[in-house]
């Protein structure tokens, strides 16, 4: 027996003593292997809070812009939760210039339209805002926490607006070429919707942002202050944070039982849809480099307006005149009947279930 122990303790000696070097990269790779899980597991619970606890600016109170009333309507999202809509008609509905479906910031709800889009209203255009799910008039979903981002929920929200919207100018005569106006979320949520419906002629985004860009700016802000091992956020590799950023938001699909769509993928298949990107350079949310990638992610004809002093969803308070002017110049051009709109073919509807990425 003790001559067998010693044949196998010298045959281990001779097989390390001919292998050691690749002993020793096997177990220096498992060894980061392990390291970089186990920070992923520590880090990933501290980002998946900031995901699902951190604060979004304040959104405008009815003060901030008034009150303006129209015909309110009841319809149905995608997935049949009830919503409530509200029309505003261009003086003569059927001489209007084109319709605009607003898509109201996290927070808020659909009066907030006064504050931005009101100046189309008296360019001639037809406007539908909406309450999405948990605001205003609309449904309260049992056992749904909205958050600031965009989620298949609200996209089934937007995208049974701009079925509604269309139905109603079919059933009238109408032109069922839509415009899509969001602010924040909204603007995010009118990318993806713009890619699954090809009723959306042009889109204005005011404040849009990438999930996914928008968690790993997070992630760094505050990693310094959270994170205790210093190569957890010093001398990291890009892909570092893009791997935490998508464990993060499956993690937290799998918490609220979402799907975080990418608008940033979103926008490399959105082809011929002209874009408007407005966005304050003094916003501290996101980031106005952020805004200069989902440009830049986007197809032509696109614009981009960095609006100076203006914070998170400010441009319209900071600079009302040339707000006003630029986003009825962009409608006129691409949405009113004239050469300048763009055609589309039609695309395959988004997926909009509550199922995983």
């Amino acid at each position: 027996m003790e001559g067998m122990v010693a044949t196998v303790l010298q045959t281990i000696r001779h097989f390390i003593g001919y292998n050691w070097a690749a002993l020793a990269i096997t177990l220096t790779c498992v060894s980061l292997g392990v390291w970089f899980a186990l920070v992923l597991a520590r880090y990933v619970g501290i980002a998946l809070n900031l995901f699902l606890d951190t604060t979004a600016p304040l959104s405008p109170g009815p003060a901030a812009y008034g009150r303006i009333h129209g015909d309110t309507v009841r319809f149905h999202s995608l997935d049949g939760t009830p919503l409530a809509g509200m029309w505003l008609w261009a003086p003569d509905r059927r001489a209007s210039r084109g319709t605009v479906v607003f898509l109201h910031e996290f927070g808020c709800d659909r009066y907030s339209c006064v504050r931005y889009a009101r100046p189309l209203l008296r360019a001639g255009y037809n406007l539908f805002a909406f309450d999405f799910r948990n605001h205003g008039a609309s449904t309260e979903t049992e056992g749904y926490r909205p958050l600031q981002w965009a989620s298949n929920r609200e996209l089934a929200d937007a995208l049974g607006a701009t079925a509604y919207v269309a139905q109603r100018l079919i059933d009238e005569g109408l032109p069922a070429r839509l415009g899509l106006f969001g602010i924040s979320r909204g603007a995010a949520l009118a990318v993806l919707a713009a890619e699954a419906d090809p009723n959306v002629r042009a889109l204005i985004c005011d404040g849009a942002f990438s999930t996914e860009a928008v968690c790993i700016s997070m992630m760094k802000r505050w990693a310094r202050i959270f994170a205790r091992i210093r190569l957890a956020y010093e001398n990291h590799p890009p892909f570092f944070w893009r791997m935490m950023a998508w464990a993060v938001i499956k993690r937290a699909q799998c918490r609220t039982g979402c799907r975080y769509p990418s608008v940033q993928r979103c926008l490399r298949r959105l082809r011929r849809t002209p874009i408007f990107f407005i966005h304050g350079r003094r916003d501290s949310y996101i980031d106005p480099a952020l805004a200069r990638v989902l440009h830049a992610a986007a197809a032509p004809p696109k614009r981009l307006w960095l609006v100076h002093g203006a914070r998170h969803n400010q441009a319209a308070v900071v600079a009302p005149e040339a707000y006003a002017r630029r986003t009825i110049s962009f409608f006129d051009r691409y949405l009113a009947d004239g050469p300048g709109v763009a055609k589309k073919r039609p695309r395959r509807a988004m997926a909009v279930g509550a199922g995983g990425r």
